[in-house]
C-alpha cells in the first residue's frame, strides 16, 4: 500500500445466518483484487468448528482462509480475531488472535466481550494500515437486538470503527421484504444510520421477476439497493462454513461415506474428493445408517472426541462401521476420527468435558490421551506407503501411541504420523487438508480402482472464486460497492 493512511473498509452484513456473507465476501474480495486493489478480509467474530492456520501459527474460520485466497495472501490470525468454537450445546472455546483464550458457557459470553473488543479494534487497525480496502463480514444478523449491548459482530463493530454497511437478505428462503425491512424496523437510529445500502443474494429463475419487491424494499428503507444476485451452483465446490451444507456430490460408482458428528471439525478434508468424477461423497446426517455399498466410511474431526463418540453410538454407527469393516471396506479416521478408532481416549484432567476414559471402537491398536497443549502447525508430510508428499495442518490436542504407529500413515521427517491396521484397511491421521496434495491424492484412490488427479485442486478453486468475481460484476452494482468503502 502507497501512502501512509489507513486504508479504506465496508462490512457485509446478514439478515440471518448463512444468508451467503462468506461468499459474497470471498467474491467482493476477488473483485477488489482484479482491480489492482490491496486487499484483507475481516471478521471480527465467527462461530464454527472448521478452522485453518494460520501462517502466523494461529487458527481462524475456514471462510476467512477462503476469504483470505480470494485476495491473494496468506491468512492470519488478525483476520478473524475472535473464534468461537463450540463443545458442547451450551458452550464454546474461545480462541482470540489465533490462540485459545478460555472457554465459557453461552450465557457467561457476553461478560468477556468488553475484555476482547480492544483485540478485536486492534487487529483491523493492523488489516487497515497493510491494505488499500478491508471487507468485513459481519456474524449471524444485526436483528438480534437482544445481542446489541457490547456487540463486536455486527453494528457495535461497525459504529465503533465506522464502517459503512451493506445488509444481505437470502431470498431463497423466502420472505427476503420482511428480512430487510424487519430488520431497518428493530434497529435504532444509529445503527440504521450506519446501513449504506442492501442487496438480495440466491436467486433462482429471472432476476426481473423480483422487480416490484425490489423497489418496494428500498422504498419502505430508503436505502441504495445493489442488485440481485442470482444462485451461483458451483459454491457447492468451494469449501462450506457449515457441515449441514455439504450436500451429496458426483455420481461416481465409489461411494464415500462421512459421519456428520455432532461437533464436526475441519470437514473441508473433503472438498477435494467432491471434485472427483468417479466418487460419490455423502454426509451421514443423525438418524441415518451408513449405506452397506459404502467403500469409504470417513470418520472426521471433532471438537470432542469423547462427546462424538457417545454421539456415533447413539446413532447406531458403531455396528455400520464394524459392519462395514467385516464386508472389507476402507475407514479413513482423520484428527478425532483417528482418536476414536482406537481402543480408548482418556481425558484425565476434563480438557473436553468430565474426566474420565470413553472406549474407542478398536480399530487400531492404539490408545490416545488428552492434554493441554494444542498443536497448531503447517506440514508436508511423506506419505508411508507411496513416499509422495502430503501438504497440510494439524489442529488438534491429545496424543495417540500403540503398536499399530509401527506402521505410520505418513512420516514427519523422521517421525511416524499416524497409524494403519495390519491390513492397511483402517487409517489414521492427524493431518489435515492431505486431499489438496493432487498426486498422493491419485495414488491413494488407486486402490479402489479409479483414476484420479485430473483435476488440481488448487487450480480449480481459483477458477471458482474467478467464476464468482464475474457473476458478481455482471449481477451487482460492484462499482458502487466499492465506491461505499471509508
Amino acid at each position: 500500500m502507497s501512502g501512509q493512511t489507513p486504508g479504506r473498509a465496508l462490512m457485509i452484513q446478514g439478515t440471518g445466518s448463512n444468508v451467503g456473507k462468506s461468499l459474497l465476501v470471498a467474491g467482493l474480495c476477488r473483485v477488489a483484487r482484479r482491480r489492482g486493489l490491496t486487499v484483507l478480509p475481516f471478521k471480527p467474530q465467527n462461530m464454527s468448528n472448521n478452522a485453518a492456520v494460520t501462517v502466523d501459527g494461529g487458527e481462524i474460520g475456514r471462510a476467512q482462509a477462503l476469504q483470505a485466497l480470494a485476495c491473494g495472501v496468506e491468512p492470519h490470525s488478525d483476520m478473524n480475531p475472535v473464534l468461537l468454537k463450540p463443545e458442547t450445546d451450551t458452550g464454546a472455546q474461545v480462541v482470540v488472535q489465533g490462540r485459545r483464550l478460555t472457554s465459557v458457557r453461552a450465557k457467561d459470553y457476553a461478560g468477556l466481550k468488553p475484555k476482547i473488543a480492544e483485540a478485536v479494534q486492534e487487529s483491523f487497525r493492523r488489516l487497515r494500515a497493510q491494505a488499500d480496502l478491508v471487507i468485513v463480514e459481519g456474524a449471524g444478523s444485526p436483528a438480534e437486538v437482544n445481542l446489541r449491548r457490547n456487540d463486536i459482530a455486527n453494528m457495535g463493530f461497525a459504529l465503533a470503527a465506522d464502517v459503512p454497511v451493506v445488509l444481505a437478505g437470502d431470498i431463497d428462503r423466502g420472505g427476503v421484504i420482511a428480512q430487510i425491512v424487519g430488520t431497518q424496523a428493530v434497529l435504532d437510529a444509529g445503527d440504521n444510520a450506519q446501513i449504506a445500502g442492501f442487496l438480495i443474494n440466491r436467486f433462482r429463475g429471472d432476476p426481473s421477476l423480483f422487480d416490484d419487491g425490489y423497489r418496494l424494499i428500498g422504498d419502505r428503507t430508503g436505502w441504495r439497493g445493489f442488485g440481485v444476485l442470482p444462485w451461483f451452483r458451483d459454491a457447492r465446490l468451494l469449501p462450506a462454513e457449515d457441515a449441514l451444507d455439504l450436500a451429496p456430490s458426483g455420481k461416481g460408482r465409489v461411494k464415500v461415506a462421512c459421519l456428520a458428528l455432532s461437533r464436526i471439525a475441519n470437514f473441508d478434508d473433503l472438498d477435494p474428493l467432491k471434485l472427483e468424477p468417479d466418487l460419490t461423497v455423502s454426509m451421514i446426517l443423525p438418524g441415518q445408517a451408513i449405506p452397506g455399498d459404502s467403500d469409504l466410511v470417513v470418520i472426521p474431526g471433532s471438537k470432542s472426541t469423547r462427546g462424538d463418540l457417545a454421539f456415533l453410538r447413539e446413532q447406531g454407527w458403531d455396528i455400520d462401521i464394524l459392519a462395514h469393516h467385516r464386508r472389507g471396506g476402507r475407514i479413513l479416521g482423520l484428527c478425532g476420527g483417528y482418536q476414536m478408532l482406537g481402543h480408548s481416549v482418556a481425558d484425565p484432567d476434563g480438557i473436553e468435558g468430565a474426566p474420565g476414559v470413553t472406549p474407542g471402537l478398536g480399530l487400531l491398536d492404539v490408545e490416545t490421551v488428552m492434554s493441554g497443549d494444542k498443536r497448531l502447525a503447517r506440514v508436508t508430510a511423506r506419505h508411508a506407503a507411496t513416499g509422495l508428499d502430503v501438504t497440510g495442518y494439524e489442529i488438534h490436542i491429545g496424543r495417540t501411541e500403540g503398536p499399530d504407529r509401527a506402521r505410520p500413515f505418513a512420516y514427519l521427517g523422521d517421525q511416524p504420523e499416524g497409524a494403519r491396521s495390519p491390513d492397511g484397511r483402517v487409517e489414521g491421521s492427524y493431518l489435515h487438508g492431505l486431499f489438496t496434495s493432487d498426486a498422493f491424492r491419485a495414488a491413494w484412490l488407486k486402490d479402489f480402482g479409479i483414476t484420479a488427479g485430473a483435476t488440481r485442486y488448487g487450480a480449480e478453486v481459483e477458477r471458482i472464486l474467478d467464476r464468482l468475481a464475474d457473476h458478481m460484476e455482471t449481477h451487482l452494482d460492484c462499482d458502487g460497492l466499492l465506491a461505499l468503502a471509508r
